[in-house]
């Protein structure tokens, strides 16, 4: 986490819809070994964080037996060059956004798996409206549950939720305005989406 506490974001309300948005993250789990990571999708529910790995990966082995993970859902980034700042002698940063997530893991049974996998494809088939959302009654039912074999599914008591919001704050408002202007301009998704955020703070309270 960055330490400057300008940008550490605490409130669940402020950090829950970001995670809900990207609902993919990196997992990492440590054992003996060393430190095990894995990208999976994850949903948020209530005070608890569900995902599943593969049953071949080797954090899905770590997180059996250790019993914790902290998982990373990141938000936008983008580049902010020194020269779109009015004052003297900046130097280049970065703005992004992150959510850091971790607590004791416990691995779901069959059905909570499968629930799990109704509610991610849910969630993301939702998005692609108007299709029609997939589920899996359209699949042969045998192969859903040769597929479920495959997969591991967790669940995480969250015990830490914490975020980074670095969107300029340390700078006064009339620089932030700036910067987000050559932001929005700036081709890619992700220099637009920061500076939105710099424009509208992250969650709905803020700003």
């Amino acid at each position: 986490m960055h330490p400057a506490p300008s940008f550490r974001q605490t409130d669940r309300e402020r950090l829950a819809p970001l995670v809900a948005e990207r609902g993919f993250g990196l997992i990492v789990g440590v054992d003996g070994r060393g430190a095990s990571v894995a990208h999976a999708p994850v949903v948020l529910r209530d005070d608890r964080l569900l995902f599943h790995l593969s049953a071949a990966n080797r954090l899905s082995r770590v997180l059996s037996a250790a019993g914790s993970a902290l998982a990373v859902v990141s938000g936008d980034d983008a580049y902010v060059s020194p020269d779109w700042y009015a004052a003297p002698d900046q130097v280049p940063t970065w703005n992004y956004l992150s959510v850091e997530i971790e607590g004791p893991v416990s691995v779901l049974g069959r059905e909570a798996a499968a629930r799990l996998l109704d509610d991610l494809s849910a969630h993301f088939e939702a998005r692609l409206a108007p299709k029609p959302p997939w589920t899996r009654a359209k699949m042969n039912p045998a192969r859903f549950e040769a597929l479920l074999d495959g997969i591991t599914a967790f669940e995480m008591r969250i015990e830490r939720l914490e975020g980074i919001a670095k969107l300029s704050q340390n700078k006064p408002r009339a620089e932030v305005e700036q910067v987000a202007r050559h932001l929005a301009a700036r081709p890619d998704a992700g220099s637009r989406g920061i500076a939105a955020r710099m424009i509208r703070p992250l969650g709905p309270s803020e700003g």
